[in-house]
């Protein structure tokens, strides 16, 4: 059963014909305290309600309400209706523990799919950390605990088409996370369309993110579709979100909560029906306190956050993604998959690994290629520049030191090339230059 909230008395007569049509039993409150006498006696699925009412404007009673709400039943989703130069104040109500926010005049298949993936979401059995045979995660490697909650995660929210903020170092395989959230959603069949955000400057972002028109400006000579029409009933992955601009990142927010957008040099609006899932290794909160990440694009697009913990914390996975990668490069290189001696295994898994699996991967592969033996030991992997130091994880100053040694030998192989260092690390540029600024590196 859903509760309606609002003094609006169209309001209210409009969402319950359409809840009623979509099969959802319906209550009405006009003010605050209706609703708050009925949540007393009675607990609904889901509560949807207005932040305003007739004789204030300031939100205050409606966040009061929120509260309330959340005292007799935490655990209840509240989807809260604004206006949207009222979005801070939605925002405030996310603080205060509403599941999502909704803006007036609102797209009707856009507010349906909300409360369902509430719903869906909040009846759910949140004990179980096993991940079913049925899930697809055929690319993800490892057994680790941490690992199995992330997959947990996912496997609960694929199916909805609720937005998934996907957070963690440069090569902890948040791309792969990405994928298995698309291959295990009802949008599987549609297509999953990539994007690095940081790899779009802030004059194209609107071009490439939009499309435009033949004519739109100088060289746009054809009409180009932009991604979000290349990723119509799929899934857009918007990688590096945090490298994203203040000014784009309004623009994202449109289309984010209105589902709509205008190509460039278009005037019919267009429609985005896509599902979102976005990551970063940025430490947004930081941003978020720094004022160069908005506040209102953070809450809407981690309703659902997963964070990848990097392999240094998880050195039991190694032997099986060190398996799978040799016998992923052997089957390349046409020859048999070598084996791998216990004392190379544990050098291995005490290294601190700052391009986490990607630098891995790296390892694996060059030594494999340059080894003709069909055993490798650590002498073979020593040749690649791994030391015998051992890290452990609860140490983070040692930790430090090892992982700015690795970053030191890295330039030192690649002769001051970042380019090719930020390779050998398994990590990218840009984030080479924020460790080398961490730890005060210098080239010579």
């Amino acid at each position: 059963m859903i509760l309606i909230v609002d003094d609006d008395n169209s309001i209210r007569v409009s969402l319950k014909l359409l809840l009623k049509r979509n099969g959802y039993e319906v209550e009405t409150a006009t003010i605050p305290a209706e609703a708050i006498a009925f949540v007393r006696g009675s607990r609904p699925d889901l509560v949807v309600m207005d932040m305003n009412y007739t004789h204030t404007t300031s939100g205050e009673e409606g966040l009061t309400l929120l509260k309330q709400i959340k005292v007799f039943h935490p655990d209840v989703p509240v989807i809260l209706i604004t206006a949207w130069g009222n979005i801070p104040l939605a925002v405030e109500g996310i603080r205060a523990g509403a599941f999502d926010f909704i803006t007036k005049p609102w797209d009707n298949h856009t507010l349906l799919g909300r409360i369902a993936t509430a719903i869906s979401l909040s009846s759910k059995d949140k004990d179980t950390t096993e991940v079913s045979s049925s899930f697809d995660r055929s690319a993800i490697i490892g057994r680790d605990p941490k690992l199995l909650s992330v997959l947990d995660t996912i496997e609960r929210v694929a199916a909805t088409n609720a937005p998934v903020l996907i957070l963690g170092e440069n090569g902890t395989g948040k791309e792969l996370i990405a994928e298995a959230i698309h291959k295990n959603s009802l949008r599987r069949h549609g297509p999953l369309v990539k994007v690095n955000l940081g790899g779009i400057s802030q004059s194209l972002f609107e071009s490439e993110m939009f499309g435009y028109k033949k004519g739109a400006f100088t060289g746009a000579v054809t009409d180009r579709e932009g991604r979000f029409a290349a990723a119509e009933k799929g899934t857009i992955f918007l990688d590096e979100i945090g490298d994203l601009d203040i000014n784009s990142q309004v623009k994202l927010l449109r289309v984010l909560q209105e589902h709509t957008y205008e190509p460039l040099g278009d005037t019919r609006t267009r429609r985005a029906d896509v599902r979102v899932v976005c990551a970063t290794n940025a430490d947004l909160n930081d941003m978020l306190r720094k004022g160069t990440f908005r506040e209102d694009l953070f809450y809407r697009i981690n309703l659902i956050t997963v964070t990848l913990h990097p392999l240094r914390e998880r050195p039991d996975d190694i032997p099986l993604l060190v398996d799978h990668l040799l016998r992923k490069v052997s089957a390349a290189a046409g020859r048999e998959i070598p084996e791998v001696t216990q004392e190379a295994m544990e050098l291995l898994k005490h290294q601190p690994w700052p391009g986490n699996i990607r630098q891995l991967a790296n390892i694996v592969e060059r030594t494999l290629l340059v080894t003709p033996s069909s055993t490798l030991d650590a002498r073979d992997f020593r040749a690649q520049g791994l030391t015998d130091e051992k890290i452990h994880i609860d140490n983070s100053g040692r930790l430090k030191s090892r992982e700015k040694t690795e970053i030191e030998n890295a330039l030192t192989e690649a002769g001051g090339n970042l380019t090719r260092a930020a390779a050998l690390l398994g990590i990218t540029r840009q984030t080479l230059y924020r460790r080398m600024a961490k730890y005060n590196i210098k080239l010579n």
